[in-house]
């Protein structure tokens, strides 16, 4: 493990898919063209839904070991969550994210009024600002996180957007409303990343599913499983080389990602990055 300099920033667009985040996402693209940035193509686990995934994402474990199979299951992870091995570590945890986040790791059931805003050093979470409308909106979700990133100077800040996700339910995937939200989370982006650069985090843009034309996710399909990640820098060595630009990644990949940025030790349950062919 290493010590408290270690910082990330993880950043999941909630429903975005992968070729609409190569084709809006214009800032990101740029630092793909300059060099700076790669973007893998990475395939979800199923069911391709939100909760199931937010749990995928954060301990590397599937639903059919995770249990958490469906939207409706509300109750806390069973899993050791990159929150749990972080703040085992005595490193800061903060995350700006969907309430579905805080009954994962912190507290469920989820109560609007006492739990919008939570500080609590002994949770895996320690500082928290949870929405639960899914159209609140992004520019408030992000300036939720600058708070708790300026406030209390996280090593790992964990940042959950939804308003492209509600735009794709609304007027589906393949929707000018669905591209207006992907291309409004890039500007924020876009004034945010140099931002959080300058203050020595290392970033991860991602997402947890994707949406197909009518306005869905949950099964099969290209369009609502793969999504994009977006990682600094040159291909991290834990990635095997064997992986091309065009084979998409295991989305059980990102948790002990996120561990190995952190100078973590991944969970048991966690797959070894190393033997990932």
């Amino acid at each position: 493990m290493t010590g408290h300099e270690s910082k990330l920033i993880v950043v999941v667009l909630d429903g975005l898919r992968y070729d609409a985040a190569r084709k809006y996402l214009g800032y990101m693209e740029h630092l793909v063209e300059q060099g700076e940035v790669q973007c893998y193509r990475v395939r979800s686990e199923l069911p391709s839904l939100s909760r199931p995934l937010y749990e995928v994402l954060l301990t590397g474990t599937p639903a059919a070991r995770n249990g958490i199979t469906a939207n409706h299951i509300a109750r806390l992870s069973y899993e050791q969550s990159v929150f749990h091995l972080a703040t085992q570590a005595g490193l800061t945890t903060a995350a700006a994210a969907y309430h579905w986040v805080s009954e994962l790791y912190n507290s469920a059931p989820f109560n609007p009024v006492t739990d919008r805003h939570q500080h609590d050093e002994s949770k895996p979470i320690q500082h928290g600002a949870f929405y639960f409308e899914d159209h609140y909106p992004d520019s408030h979700l992000f300036a939720d996180a600058e708070y708790l990133r300026t406030a209390y100077d996280p090593n790992f800040l964990y940042v959950h957007s939804m308003n492209i996700d509600d735009a794709g339910h609304k007027h589906g995937g393949e929707g000018k409303g669905y591209e207006a939200a992907v291309r409004t989370a890039d500007g924020i982006l876009a004034t945010l990343v140099p931002l959080w650069q300058s203050h020595g985090y290392r970033i991860v843009v991602t997402s947890d599913h994707g949406m197909n034309a009518a306005g869905m996710h949950g099964g099969t399909e290209p369009e609502e499983r793969e999504v994009p990640l977006y990682l600094w820098g040159q291909q991290p060595a834990v990635i095997p080389e064997s992986i091309g630009k065009d084979e998409p990644l295991s989305q059980l990949l990102l948790a002990p990602l996120m561990c190995h940025y952190l100078g973590l030790d991944a969970s048991e349950a966690m797959i070894r990055l190393e033997q990932k062919q």
